[in-house]
């Protein structure tokens, strides 16, 4: 068996060996530096493999275990940390597809290493125990991992369930103009945003009508029932090529007010919502799946830097969290064949079109 992935998929067996074998975590701020005075002791390790789950316990060496609690194997502090070092370099000098390193093929065995990322059908990819020094207890947290080493993670995804879809009003948009606009496949980069602009050049705007997979929608209704319409303006606004970094998008809908909100005490309506949303979507809601509030990563998010330092950001710590995210999260452009948008159609003699949601981490 050869093991083969991208830098983010070896980051998550770079985050085991590191961890393990510093037996600490630090806990990072909102500009992704490290809080020196503030770490947690690691206790064990739990990694879940396809049909197994694998205990590192952090004693006197790193002893593993399997779930019937049988000894497999043990090793030294020292040897995960050195391991780690060297999966770091590897990984370093990986190309942006999947790649083998085929000198660890065997270490990886040793350690019950089968895959080198979680299930993806769930956000968390590593758990800790760990001692909690606020609270002086020692709990079992789910962390999602995000790695920097590679391309940047995705927080939000696309499907054809996440389009948006709008009613194009007040256009002079004839039937071959339509189909210009919907035949421009020019092999350069602002396909969508063209065809948005030609929109708008040809007398169009673009009234919100809905999300077209109601799971979806329901989800962001249940953090704010304004989320639909607010995120329909982010991307109206990312797609005019107006802002794209989430902090820039709120400058944005401050100015614009779609949601009509009192803004003369400066309240923070239009951040505070999509942190909300960019936490929720970090830990537990996707969009396919209806979101009951139920946190899957339930610590929080391990980054790992450019440097390889791996930091914490602890759901105790919640400001620093959501200040992070917001910070560091904007609109990408998904595939516009893929996932059947960016294309005028006509439904009961009104014209549509639609624009799709992914949202990044970096």
């Amino acid at each position: 068996m050869s093991y083969s992935g991208n830098k983010g998929e070896w980051s998550e067996i770079y985050t085991l060996l590191k961890l393990a074998g510093e037996k600490r975590v630090f806990a990072g701020d909102a500009n992704l530096d490290k809080i020196d005075n503030l770490f947690y002791p690691i206790l064990k390790i739990i990694r879940s493999e396809k049909d197994e789950t694998f205990f590192y316990t952090l004693d006197s060496k790193i002893i593993i275990k399997n779930s019937s609690d049988e000894i497999i194997d043990s090793f030294s502090f020292k040897e995960f940390s050195e391991k780690a070092l060297e999966l770091l370099h590897k990984i370093k000098s990986l190309g942006r597809n999947k790649s083998s390193i085929p000198e660890f093929d065997s270490f990886l065995r040793s350690i019950q290493c089968l895959n080198l990322s979680a299930k993806s059908s769930e956000k968390r990819d590593l758990t800790l125990i760990v001692h909690d020094p606020i609270t002086q207890h020692e709990p079992k947290l789910g962390f999602s991992i995000k790695s920097r080493l590679g391309a940047p993670a995705t927080l939000i995804n696309s499907t054809i369930g996440t389009n948006f879809e709008f009613e194009i009003l007040d256009s002079l948009l004839s039937n071959e103009i339509i189909n210009q606009i919907n035949n421009d496949n020019k092999p350069t980069k602002g396909k969508i945003q063209r065809r948005f602009q030609s929109i708008l050049d040809n007398g169009g705007r673009l009234r919100f009508h809905q999300i077209i997979e109601k799971t979806f929608s329901q989800n962001l209704k249940v953090i704010d029932s304004n989320l639909p319409l607010i995120i329909s303006e982010c991307l109206k606004l990312y797609y005019s090529g107006t802002a794209r970094k989430i902090p820039e998008i709120v400058d944005h809908l401050n100015t614009i007010n779609p949601c009509e909100y009192d803004l003369t005490d400066e309240h923070p309506f239009y951040k505070y919502k999509l942190k909300r949303l960019l936490y929720d979507s970090a830990l537990g809601m996707v969009p396919a799946t209806p979101w009951r509030g139920i946190i899957d990563a339930t610590g929080g998010y391990l980054v790992v830097k450019e440097d390889g330092e791996i930091l914490c950001y602890h759901v105790y710590n919640e400001n620093e969290f959501q200040e992070q995210l917001f910070q560091n999260s904007y609109f990408d452009t998904p595939s516009s064949t893929k996932h059947k948008f960016a294309s005028i159609y006509k439904r009961n003699d009104k014209l549509y079109f639609r624009l799709n949601i992914l949202v990044k981490f970096r």
